[in-house]
């Protein structure tokens, strides 16, 4: 099953994902350090699942989203990872392992990481430990929305950051939204939630009655001519910073800091509701076996190894085992990566450009702050599909 990946017994790792964490500069380390060949298929989300789901004889790991654990598991596309292969478990947090950092923590809605982790007997994932999994925890973070301080109007300086900004009526014609239904859908949902408008069970996974609701209230601002634009891709996020009809649209943390050291005064929120939280990993082909295997294994080892982590903490993302990636990283990057303190010196990106201003702190503070004000994990809703078609038929409708 594996010919594609091995030719003229030159191995090949095929790696299929999205650029998110999928970096040039990644793979050509790997190749180095593992003396393999990798390859990264590069798709969007959508188009990475699709293939992910279908076509498993096509890619040997899929570095994905534990929400898409939900697509992927079912179509049986992906067998279990063998725990006792895994170098660096034992150092993986329990944001992972339990769905909090403390104990006592309290679950944020959605579609909580731990809850799909390990793989039980009959198959079935849950948070009850086992010796399988279904993908290695690897980079996670928290998004919220970005606003430009100076133009933010006065009805709402000096408040307190929420969601509810969003559908503020002070910000008509002022605001972007991501088109994806998934991640969108969930962004509206804590806006409507946070504008006092409507109050979810649960924001992760709405009712068939509670879509309505949401739906019907986007259609209403869309006809209002309350949202500016509605993006799709990196780059066009990107491009709303500098349009100056868009003073408030929800954002990913690596659109952000690319734009952020020549864009003073935008600001990414710390919204008093919690943060929309994510966690990627990797997970393994059904069809990988024998050196293909092997070798998914190593790289997957080398990913918790301590650079990769430091490269993503670069990107403003975080890595399960960040211990590891101390050293990688120097004491001012540590500091605000992961610390919380403001920026001893001119912080850089993994490509060497200047990224983060001396003195500056990152929004919500240090990793656990930030990891511990959560709202909801991105989530694939048990009514994803009546999702997606309202959600569409709201914003096409003007």
């Amino acid at each position: 099953m594996n010919s594609a990946a091995i030719v003229n017994d030159q191995l090949t790792l095929r790696v299929l994902g999205t650029s998110v964490t999928l970096l040039e500069l990644l793979r050509v380390r790997a190749e180095q350090d593992l003396g393999i060949k990798i390859e990264y298929l590069l798709h969007s989300v959508e188009d990475a699942q699709r293939i992910a789901v279908m076509h498993p004889e096509s890619y040997d790991l899929y570095d994905q989203w534990f929400h898409n654990i939900d697509f992927v598991w079912p179509a049986r596309a992906i067998q279990p990872l063998e725990i006792k292969r895994l170098k660096y478990w034992d150092e993986v947090n329990t944001l992972a392992k339990q769905g909090t950092l403390s104990p006592d923590g309290v679950l944020a809605d959605g579609s909580v990481p731990s809850q799909r982790l390990y793989v039980q007997r009959d198959l079935s994932l849950s948070r009850q430990p086992s010796d399988r999994i279904s993908m290695l925890p690897l980079t996670h973070n928290v998004d919220s929305f970005a606003y430009h301080v100076d133009r933010l109007p006065a009805t709402l300086r000096g408040q307190e950051e929420s969601w509810g900004w969003l559908f503020h009526e002070a910000l008509t014609g002022q605001v972007a939204l991501q088109e994806d239904a998934a991640m969108g859908g969930l962004d509206a949902a804590l806006a409507m939630q946070g504008a006092g408008l409507a109050r979810f069970t649960n924001a992760g996974n709405l009712t068939l009655e509670e879509i309505d609701v949401l739906t019907q209230a986007l259609s209403r601002l869309n006809r209002q001519g309350h949202f500016a634009a509605f993006w799709a891709t990196q780059e066009q996020a990107g491009g709303l910073i500098d349009n100056r009809q868009v003073e408030v649209q929800s954002l990913w943390a690596p659109i952000y800091f690319r734009h952020h050291f020549h864009q003073r005064g935008y600001k990414m929120a710390h919204p008093r509701e919690g943060y929309r939280a994510w966690y990627g990993g990797m997970s393994l082909s059904r069809c990988a076996t024998g050196k293909i295997k092997d070798a998914a294994y190593d790289y997957l080892n080398w990913w918790q190894s301590g650079w990769p982590g430091a490269v993503m903490a670069r990107q403003g993302y975080y890595i399960s085992n960040q211990e590891r990636s101390r050293s990688h990283l120097s004491a001012a990057e540590w500091d605000f990566w992961y610390g919380g303190k403001p920026a001893a010196e001119v912080l850089f990106d993994a490509h060497g450009a200047p990224l983060i201003p001396a003195g500056e702190v990152r929004d919500g503070g240090s990793y656990e702050q930030r990891m511990s004000h959560i709202a909801v994990w991105n989530s694939v809703m048990d009514e994803h599909n009546y999702l997606t078609r309202r959600w569409q038929d709201a914003l096409l409708r003007k």
